[in-house]
This record gives C-alpha cells, sequence and structure tokens, in this order.
C-alpha cells in the first residue's frame, strides 16, 4: 500500500516528528492555560472595580459625597488600585512567557520542516524564531500597526490603572480641602504620570528578556 501523498510527493515517517509533536502539544497547552489567566486575572480586576464603583455610588447617595463618602473612597480605591496594578505586571509577565511559547512552537515547526521541507508550503504560521516570525505566528504577518498594540490587555488594563490613580489623588485633594480646579489638574497630572510610568516599567521587564535573545533560526 502506497503512503499517503501531497502533490505526488511521498510522505516518509519521520520517528523524532513523534516526540516533537508531544513537545508542541505541551507548550500549546501551556500557552492555553497562560490566556486563559489573561482573561480570568483582566474579569477579575473589572469586576473589583465595577463592584467598587457601584459601591462608592451607594455611599455618595448615602451620604451626599461628604466626609463619610471621603473616608469610604479612600479606603477602597487604593484596594482597587492595588489589584490594577498586580493585574498589570501579571499580564506583562503572562505576554512574556506567551511570547517564549510562541519561539518554541516555531522552532518546534523548523524541525518539522527540517524532516519534511516538502510540508512548509501548507504551514500558515512562522517556522522561525525571530521577531517577523514571532508576529506572523501571533497575527499571520510580518508587522502590526498602532491599534493592535493599543487594544492589548496590558494596555487597556494601565489605562485603567491610570484613571483609578487620578480619581485618588482628586479624592485626596478634596479631602484636603483643595478647590475644584486644583483637584482637576492634579488629577489629570497624575494619570498622565501614572500611564507614563506603567509604559516605562512594562517596557523595561520587556526589554530586559528581549535584549540578549539570539534567534536560532532567523527568517
Amino acid at each position: 500500500m502506497n503512503p499517503p501523498t501531497l502533490d505526488g510527493l511521498e510522505l516518509e515517517a519521520k520517528p523524532h516528528a513523534q516526540f516533537l509533536a508531544t513537545e508542541h502539544w505541551s507548550l500549546l497547552a501551556t500557552r492555553s492555560m497562560t490566556w486563559n489567566e489573561i482573561f480570568s486575572r483582566t474579569g477579575t480586576y473589572l469586576t473589583v472595580l465595577s463592584a467598587t464603583v457601584i459601591a462608592l455610588s451607594l455611599v455618595a447617595n448615602a451620604t451626599g459625597f461628604g466626609e463619610s463618602f471621603q473616608t469610604f473612597a479612600l479606603l477602597v480605591l487604593p484596594v482597587a488600585l492595588l489589584v490594577g496594578v498586580g493585574t498589570y505586571f501579571r499580564l506583562i509577565e503572562a505576554d512574556i512567557e506567551d511570547a517564549w511559547l510562541v519561539i518554541g512552537m516555531n522552532r518546534l515547526r523548523h524541525a518539522y520542516v527540517e524532516l519534511a521541507p516538502e510540508l512548509e508550503p501548507y504551514f500558515v504560521a512562522s517556522h522561525h524564531d525571530d521577531a517577523p516570525g514571532m508576529l506572523k505566528t501571533y497575527s499571520f504577518r510580518s508587522r502590526v500597526g498602532l491599534t493592535h498594540w493599543l487594544s492589548g490587555s496590558p494596555v487597556v488594563i494601565g489605562t485603567i490603572n491610570a484613571v483609578v490613580t487620578g480619581v485618588l489623588a482628586a479624592v485626596i485633594c478634596e479631602a484636603s480641602g483643595a478647590g475644584d480646579t486644583l483637584r482637576t489638574i492634579v488629577g489629570v497630572i497624575t494619570a498622565v504620570v501614572t500611564v507614563a510610568l506603567l509604559a516605562f516599567v512594562g517596557y523595561r521587564k520587556i526589554r530586559h528578556v528581549t535584549r540578549d535573545y539570539r534567534p536560532r533560526f532567523p527568517s
């Protein structure tokens, strides 16, 4: 009985392919767990934040934004912010881990191509472990636009954290007796500084990982 063919090319059984496939499925399962954690942590933070906003609304209706509201806001907003900052840094770490898993699967895919070069035209994802190869596996393109990065979970969570930080700063100013103009200015500046700080820390983490990386199978 003749072996199966693709475009008239016979596929010879490769004993190493089973080990590669097992490792590939292991990385794929780990990547699935990483994405589940990303969604879970993001959802948990948004739930905590929603509960905080609802609680603040109820207290505001009951106290008329008086001193009791300020005290309550100063108690619950730092807790929500702590959860948000922890979520942001974990999302950065999860994205880095996901990138390493993609690199591993691209390397395994490169081994598939070495074992059976005739299969290369059938791969949609990349079999190179450099930056263009990773992006091709992620989005099936060699580069992505600004909208892709802005829609990422870390950017969304970081922006929400900046807003919460600005609101917390405004509440602190209100509790200190500051006027409306000063509260607004302090809140906006605090939010902008928080965005810049979170972006800088996230960039440093990513830069620390990628600085010494050298691809084994560049494009």
